[in-house]
């Protein structure tokens, strides 16, 4: 138990420009001290003088939004030695029924880390930061990728007769150069001329994006490379999917196990049983991008690997559904990835 290891837990709850600290005894729960004090450098090191001062002996510090507004906060106490943990939000159920402001924020922050069985340690190291903001860059990016190519063919649906009767038919490709030539011409009505006009506009934007996505996923894949580079080994397992799990795992010790990575990446199985019926699905919490990593890959050898195809049919025919197969691969799936990242080595730059 957490609380058996410690003497005190520091819970923050973390803002943009304040940080709200509660010291905690650990076997009790008690609050002894509590501040707050600016997000910035002077900030941290008040912060950490309370603590010497408040909590001598034993210590961690339990913190909310370590990958946000507390990412400073963790950052400088990891350069320290100070032990840091990262805290889920306390649910808006709680907060709804016992009242919020930060001091009480901080001071449950405290006995929700003694409580949990899920804590992890902060993500941290440069190269696996630099891929978290190339991983938001690119999503960015396809985002914007998609909604355009959405537009442009919602807007060839309505268009006028003949450029419709053009359009429609054209592949991806051919469309995208076709739109992002069209040129003013005085012969077009108003309704033509600002039809050709939107999509011009909307085809170079899906190529602007298409350029975008394609150089920050090279610059991710340098990365992987250097971080773990036999994912990439894996069937199912690309740049994109080997970054998102590099960036959840983040280093040696944050998953304390892999039945803790399976809980993060929202694979650990979780009772659903009624009556005569008894069985488990998926859990629904955990890091939900981390999430995406092991559905990509088992779609990906559904189709295209023939034992992923065989271990589904042996499940089935022992009574599983195809849904419960595929949990169970999920779970297998995360067990392997674990363990995989596990064995690489521990590259913080």
């Amino acid at each position: 138990m957490l609380a058996d290891e410690l003497d005190y837990v520091l819970g923050v709850d973390t803002h943009r420009d304040e940080h709200v600290m509660a010291v905690v005894t650990a076997p009790a729960g008690a609050v002894v001290a509590g501040a707050a004090a600016p997000a910035n450098a002077h900030g941290y090191r008040e912060l950490l003088r309370l603590a010497e001062q408040h909590a001598p002996g034993r210590r961690a510090w339990a913190i909310e939004g370590t990958g946000s507004h507390g990412a400073g906060l963790s950052r400088y106490l990891h350069a320290r030695a100070e032990s840091v943990l990262e805290v889920s939000r306390i649910a808006h159920s709680e907060r709804r029924l016992r009242g919020k402001d930060d001091a009480l924020d901080a001071a449950r922050t405290a006995p929700a880390a003694l409580a949990s069985d899920t804590l992890a340690l902060p993500r941290r190291g440069e190269r696996r930061e630099a891929l978290r903001l190339l991983l938001v860059a690119r999503r960015s990016a396809i985002d914007v990728r998609r909604e355009a190519l959405t537009q442009l063919r919602a807007v060839i649906v309505t268009a006028p007769e003949l450029l419709r009767q053009e359009l429609c038919q054209l592949p991806e490709g051919k469309l995208l150069d076709r739109c992002s030539r069209f040129r003013r011409t005085n012969s077009a009505g108003a309704d033509e001329l600002a039809t050709r006009i939107v999509l011009r506009s909307l085809a170079r934007r899906v190529r602007t994006a298409t350029v975008e996505a394609d150089e920050l996923e090279r610059e991710i894949l340098a990365h992987v490379h250097a971080l773990a580079p036999t994912l990439l080994d894996e069937p199912g397992v690309g740049p994109i999917v080997a970054a998102q799990l590099i960036v959840a795992w983040s280093h040696h010790g944050r998953p304390r196990s892999e039945a803790c990575f399976a809980r993060l990446a929202g694979v650990a199985p979780v009772p659903a049983s009624s009556g005569q019926t008894t069985r488990h699905r998926l859990s629904r919490g955990g890091d939900r991008q981390l999430n995406r990593a092991p559905h990509t890959i088992v779609l990906h050898r559904r189709q295209h690997d023939p034992a992923t195809r065989d271990y589904i049919a042996r499940r089935i025919a022992e009574g599983k559904n195809r849904r419960d197969a595929t949990r169970l691969l999920k779970r297998h799936l995360a067990r392997h990835l674990y363990r995989l990242l596990q064995q690489q080595e521990p590259i913080m730059a």
